[in-house]
């Protein structure tokens, strides 16, 4: 039997190509990827650690899938694997701050961790590696937006404090000084600010936080239902006017009038009947305490009012003092605006600088003002 010899022309299907081999880029890559994943991992089971119930299910769950990211680079890697590599910067900081400080900064940290993934450009990366990445973006903002909501009324106090006080108290130095006083009546001046805007921040949130308080108990139904209804005309029955004015269908404040009266004979959807009315209680925890939101908000001013007057306090004159004053302020508000892009997810050093151009403007706006006022009077 004579072997079948192939045309120079013809052509036979090739065999299955082998995978590439990954290059030392490849194998760079994708260690890094692994020793993230892993400190991802850990993060989560740190903060499940200091939770409890659903959050606690939802922390381990996220590092569990980060677990099995873990075992895909692995696959991959084989061999080449080797020592565990050191994480990155942005997962060593997350590991720090879960050990160290509160849930919130961790949570909003990790959410714009998640949202920059870099699998959506990377080959290596399956599908649902790149959609766990989405999802997992959105589960850490709901549970960042759980820490963010329970903390939003004191950081707003202090970060609105703070800031005031700053750039107040800055404009008011740097005003004074542009008049050409001395610098012993800028630094009394900058006291005068100091306390003169701590009192007045107190003294206003005090009267918010009561007013708010008063204005909530004023909303509070009472129980002249419980009381009243036994009572009441029966074919001129005002108690559903009651119930409509707190927003109920017709229908639904007929049906519970007829609960309060003991009359079940109405002919009404049982699915209308609402659990029975219990006495009011102080709901109002988000609101907090007068004398709290007071005292807080003095301090929290005090705070950056006292930071431009540091250098006067040491004994600085001149433009050495107002450029030490500007500089330590410009510190702070850096600080404070990277702390609130933190908080809301965002850049960091976008908000801080945006604070600092703000409070700078006023400064600079004052300054110009004291000197317009000083060749003035002069």
């Amino acid at each position: 039997m004579q072997a079948h010899q192939e045309s120079p022309g013809s052509s036979s299907p090739a065999p299955d190509a082998a995978p590439k081999p990954p290059t030392a880029a490849d194998l760079r890559r994708w260690r890094q990827y692994l020793a993230d994943e892993r400190a991802e991992a850990a993060v989560y089971r740190q903060l499940a650690q200091r939770r409890e119930g659903e959050e606690r299910q939802i922390l381990l769950a996220l590092a569990e899938a980060e677990g099995r990211h873990e075992a895909h680079w692995l696959k991959l890697l084989g061999e080449h694997a080797g020592m565990p590599k050191a994480a990155s910067n942005h997962s060593r900081l997350l590991g720090f701050l879960a050990r160290h400080f509160g849930s919130v900064f961790v949570l909003a940290l990790a959410q714009r961790a998640e949202g920059r993934s870099p699998y959506g450009t990377e080959p290596a990366a399956t599908p649902a590696m790149v959609a766990d990445e989405q999802i997992h973006e959105e589960v850490v903002r709901g549970l960042a937006t759980r820490g963010r909501n329970r903390l939003s009324g004191t950081f707003r106090a202090a970060v609105f404090g703070a800031n005031d006080g700053l750039v107040s108290n800055l404009s008011l130095v740097m005003g004074m000084a542009a008049t050409g006083v001395s610098s012993s009546v800028v630094l009394m001046s900058g006291v005068a600010g100091l306390l003169a805007g701590a009192l007045s921040m107190g003294a206003g949130e005090y009267v918010s936080v009561r007013s708010q308080r008063e204005l909530l108990n004023a909303t509070l139904p009472t129980q002249a239902t419980l009381t009243a209804a036994p009572s009441l005309d029966i074919e001129h029955n005002e108690l559903v006017l009651v119930y409509l004015a707190r927003g109920m269908t017709r229908e639904a404040a007929e049906h519970r009038v007829a609960e309060r009266m003991g009359l079940f004979t109405c002919d009404c959807d049982p699915s209308l009947s609402l659990q029975p009315e219990k006495p009011p209680t102080d709901d109002h925890e988000t609101v907090g305490s007068a004398w709290g939101a007071a005292m807080s908000s003095f301090c929290f001013f005090a705070s950056g009012a006292i930071v431009p007057i540091i250098p006067f306090l040491f004994g600085m004159t001149g433009l050495g003092a107002l450029a030490v004053a500007g500089v330590l302020v410009g510190i702070a508000l850096l600080g404070t605006g990277a702390v609130v892009g933190l908080l809301s997810g965002t850049s960091p050093l976008s908000r801080g600088l945006r604070q600092l151009a703000i409070g700078f403007g006023a400064a600079a706006a004052t300054y110009g003002l004291g000197l317009l006022f000083g060749a003035l009077i002069v």
